[in-house]
């Protein structure tokens, strides 16, 4: 092909977002003569959202200098920002500041009032933020924001009010920063920034909902990039971690079994990918969707691989363990992971499951101030999600403590969050408790409802482990022994009725075997009896069993 058709195909396969026809295009003309430094600014925009990180990172390296040739400063630093991006994305902080320094220079040589400066300042205020500084980042990410408006750059302005947005967040400025999100996201969905600029935004923007909970947010933006990303079939940057969060939202919603076979495509796909794509996100929440099937052996395989691949396996290993009736070793795993999670965003992901441990436990306590500090954020974020999520945890707090009638009201607004949010499951692990809390109060027929409920829903999504303790609670039991004993003294009885241990009655449901022990000198008070044997007969005389 001719050069003057070659750039002409080039424009056209631009023009559909079909960056491997731009890329083969411009490459084989490349090879039959250098391409100017526009030209070489398409093939290493190309390359970089096909996956060719390696071919990009020098071909932005030649527009650079070939800018510099024709003393075009301005545009040679715009290309340090573009190679400086995928270098702080990747890892590769020393060589990105290293260029960053370069470019500084250059600008200070002779170019020092143009809209370049404002990228080198978005390009600070990005790595601020990956360090963990966002205050800083903020700072920054405003002063290029200044710039950006006052030359009326689209994507310079994007880029700023995203990472304003997430800093924003991350410094406890929740809706402030969620509604500048969505200020950015017009532009992008829109189609006025870059393709690169718009896939960093959709992936920014859905991680900070996650961050802070927002449901609503979150899966609206991810039906959007979803769409953005399936109109350009050969993008690869961005497109595993869109799968990953679209399993997220499925596994939400109760569609477990498309869920799983989106994370299974999820892992194949990324594991496919170069390193910098990585696929540890998509073996943990394969790792989730088993462990809520009950398939642990599926589940802690895919928990390795996501640790082995650099993402936190906590906390489904934790409540793996639990699941498994490993009290102790949940305990010590949630303890750990709980002490690792520094922000209040990574301790929210782990504290519902720390009270729940923590009960299981018999650590009442430390049950306790972990609930209290999940409502203290759950009220400062004011997200529905997290608000459900934390009266869960308070409910089963309260039940716990013998408070059930208060556990009651709770857990019912938290069941309402829930199924308002289309959120199965999670109303249905909700129900059990409130199930639980009507039996302490003696409303066995509720109780019996809501058992039910919950039942329909495990049954349905599969949930074997949820199935299996929910229907080992509904039998209800006869009035003289509903007199006599509580709920709790009821479930223990009937386990030690049929031969189990104090660990193995510990490990059905979720106890101590202290607390089992417990149990155990209260039903012998209670039921008049000395022994396991006697309290077994009285069991089998009452038909509990």
């Amino acid at each position: 092909m001719k050069p003057v058709a070659a750039l002409q195909a080039a424009g056209e396969a631009l023009a559909r977002r079909a960056w491997g026809d731009v890329f083969a295009i411009l490459s084989e003309a490349d090879r039959h003569r250098p391409l100017d430094p526009e030209d070489l600014e398409r093939l290493a925009l190309a390359a970089h959202l096909i996956g060719k990180d390696s071919e990009s990172d020098d071909l932005w390296t030649r527009a650079h200098h070939a800018w510099l040739t024709r003393s075009e400063v301005p545009r040679a630093v715009r290309c340090v920002f573009w190679l400086g991006l995928d270098l702080v994305l990747s890892g590769e902080w020393a060589r990105g500041a290293g260029w960053m320094a370069r470019a500084q220079r250059l600008l200070d040589a002779g170019q020092p009032d143009c809209v370049e400066q404002g990228y080198l300042l978005a390009l600070e205020g990005l790595q601020s933020f990956l360090a963990g500084d966002a205050a800083r980042s903020e700072a920054v990410s405003e002063q290029a924001l200044t710039i950006a408006t006052r030359f009326g750059d689209p994507d310079l302005m994007n880029f700023a009010m995203i990472s304003i947005g997430e800093s924003l967040i991350r410094l406890g400025r929740a809706e402030e920063g969620a509604q500048l999100l969505d200020e950015a996201m017009v532009a992008v969905t829109a189609g006025e920034v870059s393709p690169v600029v718009s896939g960093l935004a959709y992936c920014a923007v859905i991680a900070a909902c996650r961050e802070v909970f927002d449901l609503r947010r979150a899966r609206e933006w991810t039906a959007e990039f979803s769409r953005w990303c399936a109109a350009q079939e050969e993008l690869v940057p961005y497109r595993g971690i869109c799968l990953v969060h679209r399993v997220e939202i499925m596994c939400l919603h109760g569609d477990w079994a498309d869920a799983l076979e989106e994370a299974n495509r999820a892992c194949r796909w990324m594991g496919s990918m170069p390193a910098a794509q990585s696929a540890d996100a998509a073996y943990y929440q394969l790792g989730e969707l088993y462990r809520l099937r009950g398939e642990h052996d599926e589940a802690e395989r895919s928990y390795r691989e996501a640790s082995r691949l650099g993402h936190t396996a906590q906390p489904g290993v934790a409540l793996s363990l639990l699941s498994a009736g490993e009290v102790t070793a949940a305990e010590h795993a949630i303890r750990t992971a709980l002490d690792g999670a520094g922000d209040p965003a990574s301790r929210c992901r782990i504290l519902p499951a720390y009270v729940e441990i923590m009960l299981a436990a018999d650590k009442g306590e430390d049950a306790r101030r972990a609930a209290a500090e999940l409502a203290a954020v759950a009220e400062a974020l004011d997200f529905p999600l997290l608000s459900a999520v934390s009266g869960r945890a308070q409910g089963a707090v309260l039940l716990a403590g013998g408070e059930a009638r208060s556990a009651q009201a709770v857990l019912g607004h938290a069941v309402a969050s829930f199924r308002e949010l289309e959120a199965p499951y999670e109303a249905a692990r909700t129900r059990l408790l409130v199930g639980l809390a009507c039996r302490e109060t003696g409303d066995e027929i509720t109780a019996q409802l809501e058992f039910e409920a919950a039942t329909s829903v495990f049954r349905e999504l599969g949930a074997a482990p949820d199935l299996m303790r929910v229907e080992g609670l509904s039998r209800t039991a006869p009035a003289r022994a509903a007199g006599l004993l509580t709920a709790r003294e009821l479930e223990v009885l009937r386990h030690v009725a049929v031969g189990k241990s104090n660990r193995a009655v510990a490990d059905a449901l979720f106890l101590s075997e202290k607390t089992v022990a417990r149990h155990l000198s209260n039903i012998f008070l209670k039921l008049k009896v000395s022994s396991r044997s006697a309290a077994t007969a009285y069991a089998h005389r009452n038909h509990l069993v």
